[in-house]
């Protein structure tokens, strides 16, 4: 069987490459891709990655076509979630109870979710009922804010601020909600754009308390007039730079958590350690790898506590991923998540 997928590169360089694909073995699973999601590390990948193209869509919601003599918790027709980075449970971490620290994973192999069949090893499946494939292709992504919100380890009733408007932001405002944050504020560049103008107004719709602007508003003035000795908590889904926005409005004692990439050579941060010290200020990097919490993230969807149609503004075919991706870096559309939705 062969299969089309997408790989890029930065300045928009997307290449469609084809491959043979074989018959799953003993303990693997055929899948057809059905929708998958555009995650900002493949933006990231598309503006800024230099070396050579990567493998793009990671947030995949599949059907099974094809199982293993060995597989026997799936079977063709099944709806299923697709991990991009699966723990190997037999391990000394998995089996020690700390599963996010495997460094013997299972992963898609170089496979592109942006693209039409995948090979993988059965244990990289979680299967769901009671989502269109479009929303349930969110799994990924909102174990990702599940896992931010987890390690901001919230106080019940707490303030909490997050840096950033995007899918990622705005699914970490509404679960720190759903913590039992008392208090949600997000930032996000001035609504300049068709796509800041919907992600901000989406912030309302996702629970958030108060939008600050980038350049319209002075974030941090707004946010001592409410708590003059800062927040509880801060989380960073923007990119590395604004670490330093979250130290201004952190109190003593609070927990900064952060994701937010950039492969464009923004990465680096200068801090003082000092202050970090002296003000008693944790950071805790969220890398939501392997994959941990998707039946969680699938309930919350499933139950409608994360609203997918608030997020998915946009769906889209394999050969419109250009455009789309190009439409999301210049914000001329007022996306929130655009999804690749494969046909009949």
């Amino acid at each position: 069987m062969q299969s089309r997928g997408l790989f890029g590169k930065r300045l928009l360089s997307i290449d469609e490459r084809v491959r043979e694909v074989p018959p799953p073995d003993v303990n693997q699973v055929l899948v057809r891709v059905r929708a998958c999601g555009v995650c900002g590390t493949d933006i990231n990948f598309v503006r800024d990655w230099a070396d050579q193209p990567m493998p793009l869509g990671h947030e995949i919601s599949a059907e099974v076509v094809d199982v293993g003599p060995h597989v026997t918790h799936v079977r063709p027709g099944d709806s299923v979630i697709v991990e991009d980075c699966t723990m190997c449970g037999v391990c000394a971490d998995c089996k020690s109870g700390q599963p996010q620290f495997c460094r013997h994973m299972f992963d898609l192999d170089g496979q592109p979710g942006l693209g039409d069949y995948m090979l993988l090893r059965y244990n990289s499946l979680d299967k769901y009922e009671g989502l269109d494939h479009a929303a349930a292709c969110l799994t990924e992504p909102l174990a990702v804010s599940l896992t931010s919100v987890l390690n901001a380890q919230i106080p019940l009733g707490g303030s909490v601020v997050v840096l950033g408007p995007g899918p990622l932001g705005l699914m970490s405002a509404r679960v720190a909600k759903l913590r039992g944050a008392g208090y949600v504020a997000i930032t996000g560049l001035a609504a300049d754009t068709p796509r800041e103008q919907a992600r901000l107004q989406a912030a309302a719709r996702m629970g958030c308390d108060d939008v600050f602007e980038i350049g319209k508003h002075d974030m941090e003035a707004e946010i001592k007039r409410r708590f003059p000795q800062g927040v509880d908590r801060v989380i960073v889904s923007s990119p590395p730079e604004s670490l330093s926005d979250a130290l201004r409005i952190i109190k003593f004692g609070g927990i900064i958590t952060f994701y937010g990439l950039h492969f464009g050579g923004r990465s680096r941060v200068e801090i003082d350690v000092n202050e970090l010290i002296f003000r008693k200020i944790t950071l805790v990097p969220t890398f939501a790898e392997p994959a941990i919490h998707f039946p969680l993230a699938l309930r919350l969807l499933r139950e409608g506590l994360v609203d997918a149609r608030t997020l998915v503004t946009h769906q889209f075919s394999l050969d419109q991923t250009r455009d789309i991706m190009q439409s999301i870096i210049d914000g001329s559309q007022g996306i929130i998540k655009a999804v690749m939705v494969a046909g009949p």
